[in-house]
């Protein structure tokens, strides 16, 4: 068994965690509004944004042992760089606020899930942090492209607001064969420990993540409705 194989067999709970939110549910089956969309890229926006500076954190904290990492992490900076600017526009194309989308605060499930992160490259094993790439492309490749169809035939929106989600879905494929070739040359115990660690980790706050959308949709809608209320 490879190590990637085995990784998907150790975090098989942890991904169930994740995709049994009921609004994955919901968007496969159509049962979508705009608003929750939105929600999903400005979610998807606070994470995304980090991902060049957490690649960037990872690169210069690889000890020298690890010197053929560099090259996947110079690799992965080039691919994921401007992906930020692209949810803003999709949020544009869907109908939403770009700048107020820009400058919100993320959900607290967002922000934990990005701490986790950074907290994984800077305190336990830079080398973990492909433990969320695991988490990420994986689950961009098995839900992105079928959720943009879905979520595209119930609202009618242009294709130019599925930007984030197609793009990645079809890059991600790529890359979910990259970090398979990364995975076989990390023999290290430790090292193959922390990314697991990372994965289960990521796997348990994304889902948290999902589960949040439908609680800030109410709360940006109750809040909506009161400014409307006193205007």
């Amino acid at each position: 068994m490879t190590f990637h194989e085995q990784l998907a067999r150790e975090t098989a709970a942890d991904r169930d965690f994740l995709l049994s939110a009921p609004v994955i549910q919901r968007c496969l089956s159509g049962d979508v509004t705009r608003e929750l969309y939105v929600s999903f890229l400005t979610q998807a926006y606070h994470h995304v944004r980090h991902t060049v500076p957490l690649l960037m954190a990872v690169g210069a904290r690889l000890p020298d042992h690890h010197a053929w990492l560099r090259d996947a992490v110079l690799h992965y900076l080039e691919e994921e760089t401007g992906h930020d600017a692209w949810i803003l526009n999709d949020i544009a194309a869907a109908g939403g606020d770009r700048e107020a989308a820009a400058a919100s605060q993320p959900a607290i499930a967002t922000e934990a899930m990005v701490a986790y992160a950074y907290d994984t490259v800077a305190r336990r094993n830079p080398v973990g942090f492909f433990g969320m790439v695991h988490v990420l492309e994986g689950t961009s490749v098995s839900l992105a492209l079928t959720a943009a169809d879905r979520i595209q035939s119930a609202l009618g929106l242009p294709t130019r607001a599925f930007t984030y989600l197609r793009s990645h879905g079809e890059l991600d494929k790529e890359h979910v064969n990259d970090l398979a070739g990364i995975l076989a040359r990390l023999t290290d115990p430790g090292d193959r420990e922390a990314v697991v660690r990372c994965a289960k980790g990521i796997f348990w706050l994304y889902g948290n993540v999902f589960r949040s959308l439908e609680t800030t949709v109410a709360i940006e809608s109750d809040a909506t409705e009161s400014q409307r209320k006193i205007a």
